[in-house]
């Protein structure tokens, strides 16, 4: 069986009922993509909470280790990981039973998206976040 992403409508109904988003890879680096689109989704008014170990905080907010370390409620986990991380990364959602993950565009690992899904999670794979507000919520053309 292959992997397939929601259809926009539950695209857009994720995006809006969303408020915390954990950012695991989160970079520091204000030029990597992950602190971009990070910074973007706090303008759009989300709550981005940093998961990655060394920083004790990126773009205003306490960074956490591991998801497991988050104490607050996470609606989504957007993945900045390598697809060699992604099946860990989803048993640590599973674990925690996290409603939904969404894997960044360029990373792909099906077997951790179809095992995500099977345990109940909303599942984005190989899409970008930002480009998928902006053209579902914001109503841009991309």
């Amino acid at each position: 069986m292959t992997f397939e992403n929601p259809a926009p409508d539950a695209l857009r109904a994720l995006l809006q009922r969303v408020k915390n988003i954990a950012v695991v890879g989160l970079s520091p680096n204000a030029d990597r993509p992950s602190h971009r689109i990070a910074r973007r989704l706090q303008g759009w008014n989300y709550r981005v909470i940093p998961v990655r170990p060394g920083p004790k905080e990126v773009l205003g907010e306490k960074a956490y280790p591991r998801l497991a370390d988050v104490p607050d409620v996470i609606d989504l986990v957007d993945v900045f990981r390598p697809a060699e991380a992604i099946a860990s990364i989803v048993q640590d959602c599973i674990s925690l039973n996290l409603p939904a993950i969404w894997i960044q565009q360029g990373i792909v690992d099906e077997n951790a998206a179809m095992r995500a899904r099977s345990a109940g999670m909303f599942v984005v794979m190989d899409r970008c976040i930002s480009v998928e507000y902006r053209k579902l919520i914001l109503h841009e053309k991309i």
